[in-house]
């Protein structure tokens, strides 16, 4: 059997969102799907896993279900396969926010930088006026990027805000376009150096993810492998799996 994958995120206010945790869990259940989902009040973030329905009904109700009354309108989706189960089991959690920047000022509900579509992306990097940011963690960075972005050397993507502190000026980086996994990390940072003075902030919609999905390969920049978080480990090309070996010392 196939699986799909369904891997989402919006920043929307649910400040009922503790109450939402176990419709959802029991949605999820009912489905027979695994993986898992973040709830906090700045929205909503998961990837999950199984037959091409139930994920078609999942979607259905995120958007327009009762549950979540047309408040994930925007929801950003990215669709993939799995050979094999990616997931062990199914986790609905509560959190402080759905990706952790821990900067309670950032509030990418109100504002965020320019979303660019990735048939777009290419131009854009391309620009010698424009300082391009992989905003992920180190290690996912050595997996894969686009050439000649800056890798702000992070274990995880708390420690953002430190390097923004020490290494970007508003002054002198005026021009900033950030790519991530699926778009919610580099969406948060946005909003983050708006809310610290940088004017021309832009983010790739949709992630690598997204880019990887839309974007011949031919035409492509992006260099590697992209790293996910679940069993199939890496994303190539029309996100094709690349499953890796384990070293036998690990």
């Amino acid at each position: 059997m196939t699986y799909k994958v369904a891997a989402f995120y919006q920043f929307a206010a649910l400040r009922d969102f503790r109450e939402l945790r176990e419709p959802l869990r029991a949605i999820c259940a009912g489905l027979e799907l695994k993986g898992s989902v973040l709830l906090a009040h700045e929205g909503v973030n998961g990837t999950l896993a199984g037959s091409v329905d139930a994920i078609a009904a999942l979607v259905e109700e995120l958007r327009h279900g009762d549950l979540f009354g047309g408040r994930l309108d925007k929801l950003e989706l990215k669709f993939s396969q799995a050979s094999a189960m990616p997931f062990q089991r199914l986790k609905v959690r509560l959190k402080k926010e759905i990706v952790t920047l821990g900067d309670p000022a950032t509030d990418p509900t109100r504002q965020v930088g320019v979303y660019v579509d990735p048939a777009d992306w290419n131009a854009l990097i391309a620009a010698p006026d424009t300082l391009v940011i992989d905003a992920r963690n180190a290690f996912e960075v050595a997996m894969g990027t686009f050439p000649g972005a800056l890798d702000p050397g992070i274990e995880r993507f708390g420690q953002f805000k430190d390097f923004a502190a020490r290494h970007l000026d508003p002054a002198k980086h005026r021009k900033v376009a950030m790519f991530c996994t699926g778009g919610i990390r580099c969406e948060k940072a946005s909003a983050y150096l708006l809310s610290h003075g940088f004017e021309q902030v832009y983010h790739l919609k949709g992630g690598i993810l997204k880019y990887l999905e839309g974007v011949p390969e031919a035409e492509s920049r992006w260099r590697g492998e992209c790293f996910v978080f679940d069993d199939r480990v890496a994303l190539g090309h029309g996100l094709h799996e690349r499953r890796m070996e384990q070293n036998s010392d690990e």
